[in-house]
């Protein structure tokens, strides 16, 4: 491998691009990066409202496509498909293949028992709680109506609904924020709930960065 790893990522939200973009640019510059966007997959889960056979499938071809491209590791960046992306890092061991979240909890739960983990995607909050080890309380909060705001380009909407709903969680130990999109108001959150906060792209960048690292 050469110093300089490509790293696959797998977007089902555009608006997860500029939040890891910007991790990678900050933690690991070097990094080489290869973007896929299937914004139909967040669409389609809330739809369906759940997760499907067939949905698996459509990971795993994505999967397939980005090693393909000689990629060195895979980072989804889409917090609600826990299982279907287990079943990437399966069909790819040992090429490291990331969830957009697994570095965060394991943040997280280094710094308390009670964990407000907030989300602006309604599947989210019900497919990462069990991701969270049985020793800690995750407290799930719905940002109601944050994510429509952000997909109609009103972003000061978007980051006030989050804040909002940030006040509901100011008895937990740490605030975990659910998705990419999201990271970026880590600041008003930690303003609304003074609690500490934590995100899924720096935290995700930091371990591939290590994994990688002791590969190389």
């Amino acid at each position: 491998m050469t110093t300089s790893p490509r790293i696959a990522l797998i977007h089902a939200l555009k608006h997860s691009i500029a939040p890891i973009e910007a991790a990678f640019a900050q933690g690991w510059p070097e990094a080489r990066l290869m973007n896929l966007l299937d914004d139909s997959l967040s669409a389609d889960l809330a739809r369906d409202g759940k997760l499907t056979d067939a949905m698996t499938g459509r990971f795993l071809a994505l999967g397939s496509y980005a090693a393909a491209t000689s990629a060195d590791a895979i980072l989804f960046t889409c917090s609600a498909f826990g299982p279907c992306i287990e079943a990437v890092a399966r069909d790819h061991a040992p090429m490291p293949v990331l969830k957009p979240n697994e570095a965060m909890i394991e943040q997280a739960v280094t710094m308390g028992k009670r964990i407000g983990l907030l989300s602006t995607f309604p599947p989210t909050l019900a497919s990462m709680p069990p991701e969270f080890p049985a020793s800690v309380q995750v407290v799930p909060k719905l940002a109601e109506g944050a994510l429509a705001a952000l997909d109609r380009g009103d972003r000061a909407t978007h980051d006030r609904l989050i804040a909002e709903a940030a006040r509901d969680l100011r008895d937990c130990d740490v605030i975990a924020l659910a998705q990419f999109s999201i990271a970026a108001t880590a600041p008003l959150v930690a303003q609304a709930t003074g609690k500490p906060v934590v995100t899924t792209p720096d935290s995700a960048v930091a371990k591939l960065k290590k994994l990688l690292s002791a590969k190389l």
